[in-house]
């Protein structure tokens, strides 16, 4: 079995450059412009991305929307603290979950959110400890979980979110992301308009982000890493446009690592993109020879991640590991919230 070793994707990140809070200002990130072929950068804003786009391009965006998944609820029968992390909607109303503490949440436990609103009942354990939940409620679930649930931010960031909406992009559409497709972030409606104005077509796939994507990679040996799967969905029109684009010589330039594993994942091996629906467990590591994406708008992921894993994919490992060298030096901020990288 071939073998690729994880601390091959390590670099020393300077904790408080992970950033905590989102800007004030979506589009006045920095951006940070890097050639594939020859390594070399350059130091933007984000909203200079339309000097580097052209008419003909096709942007991929991820409209999937963020739910307020976290919930903080009290075991009926003790008033016990739990907090529940809804994952995966498994039928209408039974989700899968992680539960802290998980121990004393066996089948048949019963918790209660928001003094009754909304009650989730344990129903049975399954991989990795997660817990199904079946929820009952009067009303609307969606309307409940945005009054009681929280903005799911990943372990890294520790500050509390003071707008929801500084956590979604503001073309999200699909409820369902346990975490937000972050290089969308930088977008503002102003900015997209302008690009769509400039001839770029712009084509909406769907995504929903798990938190796997967050998951680090515990094994030495990546190939061994197994992803979680996460459920996506290309219409007919958005593949038409990427098709299109493909077969007039333009560039497919997708924004962030989940819309390049949509469209990689939709793509038949001759690069055709097809429209329908279903769960991928794709991950995207050096070696990995891109079907549909030319171009990549992403944010600067953490060491050892299977995100730092796909951009030297694209971009070859020495190329991404200088230029992140660089972007520490710079001082550019990482993670969700942080600044963007451009790779053509």
């Amino acid at each position: 079995m071939e073998t690729m070793n994880v601390k091959d994707f390590y670099f020393d990140l300077p904790q408080e450059l992970i950033a905590q809070d989102p800007l004030e200002d979506r589009s006045s990130s920095r951006l940070l412009v890097l050639d594939r072929e020859t390594g070399a950068t350059e130091h933007r804003v984000f909203r200079d991305i339309t000097s580097y786009l052209k008419p003909g391009d096709c942007l991929v965006i991820n409209d999937t929307r963020v739910i307020p998944a976290r919930l903080f609820g009290v075991r009926e029968e003790t008033g016990a603290k739990i907090e529940v992390l809804l994952l995966k909607r498994r039928e209408h109303d039974i989700w899968e979950t992680l539960v802290k503490p998980g121990k004393k949440c066996r089948p048949g436990t019963v918790i209660d959110f928001g003094d009754g609103l909304l009650k989730g009942t344990v129903l049975d354990v399954v991989d990795e400890g997660n817990r199904l939940i079946r929820f009952s409620y009067d009303g609307i679930f969606e309307e409940i979980l945005d009054r009681l649930g929280q903005m799911p931010l990943p372990p890294y960031i520790t500050h509390q979110l003071k707008d929801k909406n500084r956590y979604q992009t503001v073309y999200a559409k699909h409820d369902g992301s346990a975490a937000a497709p972050t290089a969308g972030l930088h977008f503002t409606k102003e900015l997209l308009d302008e690009i769509g104005q400039m001839g770029v077509k712009i084509a909406h796939v769907t995504l929903h982000v798990g938190l796997g994507t967050f998951r680090p990679v515990k094994v030495e040996n990546v190939l061994e890493h197994h992803m979680h799967s996460e459920f996506y969905m290309v219409e007919e029109s958005e593949a038409k446009k990427i098709n299109d684009t493909k077969a007039a010589g333009g560039r497919v330039i997708c924004v962030g690592t989940t819309s390049c594993r949509t469209v990689e994942s939709a793509a038949s091996e001759d690069g055709i993109v097809r429209a329908g629906s279903g769960w991928t467990e794709i991950f995207i590591y050096p070696g990995y020879h891109f079907k549909v994406l030319d171009c990549l708008i992403t944010n600067f992921h953490l060491p050892e991640s299977t995100l730092v894993m796909l951009v030297s994919a694209l971009a070859g490992r020495e190329h991404v590991l200088a230029a992140y060298g660089e972007a520490i030096k710079e001082r550019y901020r990482f993670f969700s919230f942080g600044d963007a990288m451009f790779i053509h």
